[in-house]
C-alpha cells in the first residue's frame, strides 16, 4: 500500500512538473513559473510585478485561483460575462498565457504575431454588451 501510495506521489509530481513545462526566463530562478524573459521594451510601464487587488476585490497573480469575490464563485444566468474582460483580470508578468509559444516569440524575441490564423474579417463577433435589448433583439 505504501508503495502503491508513492508511486501515486510520484506521478502528482510529475504530472505538476509536465503541466508547468520548460522552465521559463532561460531558467532564472528569480522568475515566478509563468513569468517570462520580456524584452526591455516591454518590461517599463506594465504594471506591477507582485500579486494586486482588482476592483472586483480578488488578488490576480498569487495563483490561489478560487476566490469567494470572484465572478466566477458567483456566477448565475444573470452575471454577464464582460465582469471578467479586461486587464484588472491579468496579471502583467505572471499570466500563463505569456507561455504560448506566440507570446514567447513577440515578448522575448520581439517576433510580431502572425495575423489572420483564426480571424474571421467578415463576421462581427461582439455580442453587442451596450446595445438596447429593452425589445428583446439587437438592434
Amino acid at each position: 500500500m505504501d508503495e502503491q501510495w508513492q508511486h501515486s506521489s510520484d506521478n502528482e509530481q510529475s504530472l505538476r512538473s509536465h503541466h508547468r513545462g520548460p522552465r521559463i526566463g532561460g531558467d532564472d530562478p528569480e522568475l515566478d513559473p509563468y513569468e517570462i524573459q520580456f524584452l526591455p521594451n516591454f518590461r517599463s510601464g506594465r504594471g506591477p510585478r507582485g500579486p494586486f487587488i482588482n476592483s472586483s476585490g480578488v488578488v490576480i497573480g498569487d495563483h490561489m485561483y478560487e476566490s469567494p469575490q470572484s465572478p466566477l464563485s458567483r456566477w448565475s444566468e444573470e452575471t454577464d460575462p464582460a465582469v471578467m474582460s479586461g486587464d484588472q483580470w491579468v496579471h502583467p508578468f505572471k499570466d500563463i498565457g505569456f507561455l504560448s509559444s506566440e507570446n514567447r516569440d513577440y515578448f522575448e524575441k520581439g517576433i510580431p504575431p502572425q495575423g489572420g490564423v483564426f480571424m474571421h474579417p467578415d463576421k462581427d463577433v461582439s455580442y453587442g454588451a451596450g446595445d438596447d435589448l429593452s425589445e428583446g433583439k439587437q438592434q
